[in-house]
């Protein structure tokens, strides 16, 4: 092996100037670098400006021994390795210089050349491996380090991208917010243009849209349909009678019943017209087809179509008696205007025949909830009485007797007879039935 600049450096320190020349033939064709001192101190002088690879120290030297020697150097350049030559009388002293110095092994005198040329290689060999491994320790520590630098930049990149992503889509959500805003503005506009145009009915008719519109919604609410179909209603609510934008001015506020039969049959025609024209917005499409048939009965006698039973779209059934429930109470359905607790009788009693009945059963306790008139009212067909039900009004015959007086409580037996009585004189009994307040 030839001396290079890289080769392995081994400081050798002993007192005696014949052991350090033997050494240095020794190791010398073996290629190391060598630097010799006679003492301890030396050894540290050296080591101060050098770098070294191995010592191979002697134990007994003045002033400074090896084990004194080699625990400082174990303290300042722990990464050199280091031997220890030692007679047999320094055992004790070899113990104290393993255990205060770290020493790799101690060699006795005489030594063998071959085996402190063993000691020496595998002393290198093993100095490489740590070296090595705590390149490799400091190199892993190094990428750790990066990582978790890497990792927090990427973190902090996901965190500003997810605020950005998040800013836009609260963007996005108070966009749309403002458009559904700008939506339902422009349909409450149209609303009330039937209104607005309405000559001496226009106060009476004032709001009619939206009254019709929020009791649809909360009819449609109330029989659990789904978000969907509660919007188109409360759509069809609003604009239910854009139709009759056309419609000459003294038909608009006029009662239904009051209409002779040419004028009637221009207000037949008013829910096609209105489907029409809100069919050219995609948006209208479904409710347009329940402002079609919110006028169809549900005993088949309505229009445009003549739809019966459940042929009728449930939105258009549920709007049909919003709608006539306002209207009866504006007065553009009856004769007269009629007061609420009125309008639900007038339901009630047209129950199956122009109104679907679940809508009616539905509708009817739902407006009563609202009306805090003290006890709440419910006008009951016979079929729909049930023992212990109280009685809030007197019940007359129609040729004027009482049948049953306020404050009774019904029984099964009384229930019968009321229902056979029905049936002989093909007559309907409407009872109205006290209902505690919410």
């Amino acid at each position: 092996m030839s001396e290079t600049s890289d080769a392995p450096t081994l400081l050798l320190v002993d007192d005696e100037a014949s052991i350090l020349s033997a050494l240095r033939r020794l190791f010398r064709p073996q290629g190391y670098r060598i630097l010799t001192a006679e003492s301890g101190a030396a050894g540290l002088e050296i080591l101060e400006r050098e770098t070294v690879d191995l010592i191979i120290s002697d134990m007994r030297m003045p002033e400074m021994d090896g084990a004194t020697f080699l625990k400082q150097v174990r303290q300042r350049w722990p990464q050199i390795m280091r031997i220890l030559l030692t007679g047999y009388a320094d055992i004790s002293s070899t113990v104290a210089a393993i255990n205060e110095g770290e020493i790799y092994r101690y060699i006795a005198k005489p030594w063998d050349d071959s085996e402190i040329q063993t000691v020496v290689r595998e002393a290198l060999a093993r100095q490489r491996l740590e070296s090595e491994n705590r390149r490799l320790t400091a190199l892993t520590q190094a990428q750790n380090e990066e990582l978790k630098t890497l990792n927090a930049s990427l973190e902090q990149k996901v965190a500003d991208r997810t605020a950005e992503l998040r800013q836009a889509l609260t963007f996005v959500e108070q966009a749309h917010g403002e458009l559904k805003k700008s939506f339902m503005t422009s349909v409450q506009v149209f609303a009330g243009l039937i209104e607005l145009r309405s000559g001496p009915a226009g106060k009476q008719l004032a709001g009619h849209g939206r009254r019709v519109a929020e009791n649809a919604r909360k009819l449609a609410k109330r029989l659990d349909l789904g978000e969907a179909e509660v919007q188109n209603i409360m759509l069809a609510g609003l604009l239910h009678d854009i139709g009759k934008l056309g419609l000459p001015d003294d038909l608009l506020g006029k009662p239904y019943n009051l209409l002779g039969a040419e004028q009637r049959t221009l207000v037949m025609k008013h829910p096609i017209i209105g489907q029409n024209i809100l069919l050219g917005i995609e948006r209208f499409r479904d409710a347009a087809l329940i402002v079609r048939h919110h006028h169809e009965c549900y005993d088949g006698s309505g229009y445009p179509d003549r739809l019966a039973g459940i042929a009728i779209p449930q939105g258009a059934r549920l709007l049909a008696v919003a709608n006539d429930y306002d209207s009866l109470q504006v007065g553009t359905l009856v004769q007269r205007p009629l007061k609420p607790t009125e309008a639900l009788d007038f339901l009630v009693e047209n129950r199956g025949k122009r109104y679907d009945p679940a809508a009616v059963d539905a509708f009817v306790p739902m407006i009563a909830e609202t009306l805090k008139t003290g006890p709440v009212e419910i006008p009951l067909r016979t079929m729909h009485l049930k023992p212990g039900m109280v009685v809030s009004r007197d019940l007359m015959h129609r040729d004027g007797y009482l049948l049953l007086a306020t404050g009774s409580v019904l029984k099964a037996e009384i229930i019968a007879q009321l229902e056979r009585m029905e049936q002989v004189e093909q007559h309907h009994l409407t009872v109205y039935i006290r209902q505690e307040e919410k």
